[in-house]
């Protein structure tokens, strides 16, 4: 099956579209990556996402805007993707959609939305779209992330040592091979807060690490950050920029008296290298496998690796996923295994109660055509 996984990660600064071949063969499921297409959000869009979301406020009014706008720009890249990677012959959509809000409270997560109107994707692509993968898995007493990690837990079974699959988005999320999942702390979150609010404006994120390169750690300020409680919080667990946001790192900057964008930069780069880090650590890791945006700042996986001595510290494009691309395969992955009513999660990394199938699904133009239920689950993910 022919399925093209959509992603927006917490950066929202584009769009990924991967397109995959897929199929079940005995307990594996094998992947045959077609390439991968991006759309960046036109800046109207852009400014009103960001204007939303925490700690902005918000209307109904917007939010049913915002719904409407991204789900019509999420349909414009799954058009292309079908069009430029499966010649037209794409069969199924997967749509992670974009997180605006993820309700966690007091080590609970009582809710999750993402918009991007998965009807506009049907109607422009013609193709069923799975969407909504999050809610179910907190239904079942999960929380809701990170939900790549039943696609690593299959994709990294059976390599020796301790390898974790780590993802460096906005926030940084990790996988272990017991099943141990959980989001870290900020990725570049508060990395792009600094450099777009702190310094004019001027850049959206830390463009080659450049800010942090110029900068100079600020032990004082990166102790005060340390201190934020959800660091301490037991597995599993998840955040988000609810909390990781322009306005936690003015509140933390108070009384340090005036820093230089770069040393701030620098500093919240550094933070990031140490929780993510001290997680690596605590799963007893020999392995991490990196994607996500992260990826590309040489400074902080140059941070990251000098904190993780003995362990090997390589991009997922090395084991043939591309690091841009790895979270929209892995939402093709589980839009493939809800079409085939198998689940798409892991309790023992997300906490549910049960693993669960994911999502709901929106008719393409033909109606409901779902292949027959799979008989077993995979086990294993293999790469072709």
């Amino acid at each position: 099956m022919r399925v093209i996984g959509l992603m927006s990660g917490t950066s929202y600064d584009a769009i990924d579209a991967a397109a995959a071949e897929l199929d079940l063969v005995g307990d594996s499921l094998v992947l045959g990556p077609l390439g991968l297409v991006s759309e960046t959000y036109d800046d109207g869009l852009r400014e009103a996402l960001a204007a939303a979301l925490p700690p902005g406020t918000t209307s109904m009014a917007e939010v049913c805007r915002l719904d409407t706008r991204i789900g019509q720009a999420f349909a414009a890249a799954a058009v292309r993707a079908d069009r430029e990677l499966c010649s037209g012959r794409g069969e199924l959509i997967a749509s992670h959609g974009q997180t605006v809000y993820h309700w966690a409270e007091d080590g609970q997560v009582h809710g999750t939305l993402q918009l991007g109107q998965p009807a506009w994707i049907a109607e422009a692509t013609g193709l069923p779209v799975v969407a909504d993968f999050r809610p179910r898995d907190i239904a079942a007493g999960g929380q809701g992330a990170p939900l790549v990690s039943l696609v690593d837990l299959l994709w990294l079974r059976g390599r020796p040592g301790t390898p974790v699959a780590l993802n460096l988005g906005g926030i940084a999320n990790l996988t272990a091979p017991d099943g141990t999942a959980f989001d870290t702390g900020p990725g570049c979150a508060l990395i792009d807060a600094a450099a777009s609010g702190l310094d004019g404006g001027r850049f959206a994120y830390d463009v080659d690490g450049a800010l942090a390169a110029r900068g100079t750690l600020h032990e004082p300020l990166l102790r005060r950050l340390l201190e934020e409680p959800y660091y301490a919080q037991p597995a599993p667990k998840t955040t988000g920029k609810e909390l990781f946001h322009l306005g936690y790192l003015r509140e933390v900057l108070a009384g340090f008296g005036t820093l230089t964008a770069e040393d701030v930069v620098a500093t919240l780069s550094m933070l990031t290298a140490r929780t993510v880090a001290d997680a690596v650590r605590a799963v007893g890791a020999t392995e991490v496998i990196a994607s996500g945006g992260g990826t590309r700042n040489p400074v902080l996986m140059r941070m990251l690796g000098e904190r993780l001595p003995g362990v090997a510290l390589r991009p997922s494009d090395e084991l043939g996923l591309p690091s841009a691309a790895k979270e929209a395969y892995a939402f093709a992955v589980l839009g493939f295994l809800t079409a085939h009513g198998l689940p798409g999660t892991d309790p023992a990394a997300t906490g549910a109660r049960h693993a669960r199938v994911l999502g709901s699904i929106t008719p393409g133009r033909d109606g409901l055509r779902l292949p027959p239920p799979a008989r077993e689950r995979p086990v294993r993910l293999v790469l072709e």
